[in-house]
């Protein structure tokens, strides 16, 4: 090869480095992790999914992608439901959603069930439906067969009518009859509810309809009297919630200074940050780390207004499906959209969020299993997999590396070390990232940099997990688990999720790739605040 050719080969690998994305960097990262103290906590149960009730004509943007995906269509005999369920061992599950407020249940003086229909007119175009008393026993005897956390949302707008001078208005008291008689046999049954939810979208501004945020505080007092009548002990009473709406801070600050100390345990509030389902840019705004850190004031003035005002109570985020109208039907249900829900995980719960409840678990475009083939989708995954690593202790995390690398550290569900998240959403650049742990126990600005550190990658025994789309379609339905796609077994079980081992040996750093998601469990990560309590 002559002289010339030669600099033109040079010439055109220095192009293709340049200009194709199939050559990716790499770039070292440093993460400082402050194992002494916690930053924030969440519940035992952080994960939980819904199920709504929309009808099988429940239709936007010419599709309807709800099937039959509703709780009152829905299989409750589908192996692959109960498996994906079990697999939590317990999922915490909310029942709720925009037509709860139109649903009356088959209980004492109310006898005749209407079906639901459409109506122009009516609350989400839909008119009033019914919950028979058959399906609230199919429901209960399911969710008890597979261990489920059941949230229950209650119509807040019975006894109510809107306002002439503001059809979006509701006024007038609640009446708690029809609910008194579900809540009376639930009870003669048995079953078990953790919490009762009070109505849906309500609050603030509403949505198809609105109630003052002092008449609320009067009607959940009301729920809350009842179920203390009803439920006797107090071990096993369920909690009351609300109010299962969008963040307005005059609203939310009156209604949770009208609700006296004890009423409500958790205060739960709605996000859908990314907009329409239809919206175009929806999967460049689930890979911008500019626009996921936007609703970050929202979680953390929820948390403010909670510390403030009902301290005894714990912020939800009750329902959260991202893309709104039932989510985006070539983003919601891929690999992508978990750069979207498991950063909102890791977000919310450094703001002291106890719950966060992925609107759906089944239904819509933005469900954890299929609508069709109950088959699990990616971020069914990645629920399951926080679920089982991330402990309630949350710890302070940071880097000063590309924004795009979200980091979550929490103290480990099981042992006494730390479990962090790493979400990668750099196309062509991944990140050998290794630790710091800073053992500082002043706050950060008081603190000289790098002081009181130790750098521990040569130390460290770790499980690792990576999620990668398949054959790097970050719009791919299927996600391996280091390099192999998480398939149903022939039984129809949820597969084994099995970690990358590394070493204590190996002093490698944690390679994360470019387009996907790491947790990695260490188990001898010396974190005071993660080791058991003295007796």
């Amino acid at each position: 090869m002559g002289v010339n050719q030669c600099v033109k080969v040079a010439l055109f690998l220095g192009l293709l480095v340049l200009f194709c994305p199939s050559f990716s960097s790499s770039e070292d990262v440093k993460l400082k992790v402050k194992g002494v103290t916690n930053i924030a906590t969440t519940d035992e149960n952080f994960i939980c999914a819904t199920l709504d009730w929309w009808p099988s004509n429940k239709c936007d943007y010419n599709q309807c992608p709800w099937g039959k995906a509703g709780i009152l269509n829905l299989n409750l005999n589908n192996t692959i439901l109960s498996n994906a369920i079990k697999a939590f061992n317990p999922l915490r599950i909310r029942l709720g959603g925009s037509l709860q407020d139109q649903i009356i249940y088959q209980f004492g003086k109310q006898k005749h069930c209407p079906t639901m229909r459409k109506k122009d007119n009516g609350l989400f175009g839909f008119s009033v439906g019914c919950l028979p008393r058959k399906r609230w026993d199919e429901v209960n005897h399911f969710f008890n067969k597979t261990g489920v956390k059941f949230t229950f949302g209650l119509n807040a707008l019975i006894g109510k009518k809107n306002s002439k001078e503001d059809q979006l208005n509701w006024k007038g008291d609640w009446n708690p009859n029809n609910a008194i008689s579900l809540m009376k046999y639930t009870v003669s049954k048995g079953y078990n509810i953790d919490s009762y939810e009070f109505g849906n979208e309500l609050c603030s501004e509403g949505v198809s309809a609105r109630i003052d945020s002092v008449q609320y505080a009067k009607d959940i007092t009301k729920l809350r009297h009842i179920v203390n009548s009803l439920y006797s002990n107090a071990t096993t009473r369920p909690k009351v919630m609300g109010p299962a709406g969008f963040y307005g801070k005059e609203w939310f600050d009156s209604f949770l200074q009208h609700v006296g100390p004890g009423v409500i345990d958790g205060v739960t509030h709605h996000i859908y940050n990314l907009g329409a389902g239809v919206d175009r840019d929806l999967i460049s705004k689930v890979q911008d780390p500019y626009f996921l850190s936007k609703i970050a004031q929202t979680f953390k003035d929820v948390s403010t207004a909670v510390k403030e005002f009902t301290p005894w109570a714990g912020a939800w985020v009750g329902e959260s499906g991202g893309a709104y109208n039932s989510g985006g039907k070539d983003v919601s249900h891929t690999f992508v959209n978990g750069f979207w829900y498991l950063d909102q995980l890791g977000m919310t719960s450094t703001f002291n969020h106890k719950v966060y409840c992925r609107q759906a678990l089944i239904g819509g475009n933005y469900a954890l299993l299929n609508t069709t083939s109950f088959i699990p989708n990616p971020d069914y995954y990645g629920a399951l997999l926080w679920h089982r690593l991330m402990g309630t202790n949350v710890l302070s995390i940071s880097h000063d590396s590309s924004p795009y690398l979200r980091t979550y550290a929490h103290c480990s569900k099981q042992g006494s070390g730390i479990t962090l998240l790493l979400i990668n959403m750099e196309n062509s650049t991944s990140f050998d990232v290794s630790l710091v742990n800073d053992m500082n126990l002043y706050p950060e600005e008081l603190a000289s940099e790098g002081i009181n550190t130790v750098n521990l990658m040569d130390s460290l025994k770790r499980e690792e997990y990576h999620l990668t789309p398949k054959d790097g379609n970050i719009q791919s339905d299927v996600v391996l688990l280091n390099g192999t796609p998480l398939e149903l077994t022939k039984s129809k079980e949820i597969p084994e999720l099995k970690p990358k081992i590394v070493d204590a040996s190996s002093s490698s750093p944690i390679k994360v790739a470019p387009h996907s998601i790491v947790f990695v469990q260490i188990n001898n990560f010396n974190a005071p605040a993660c080791a058991p309590p003295t007796k």
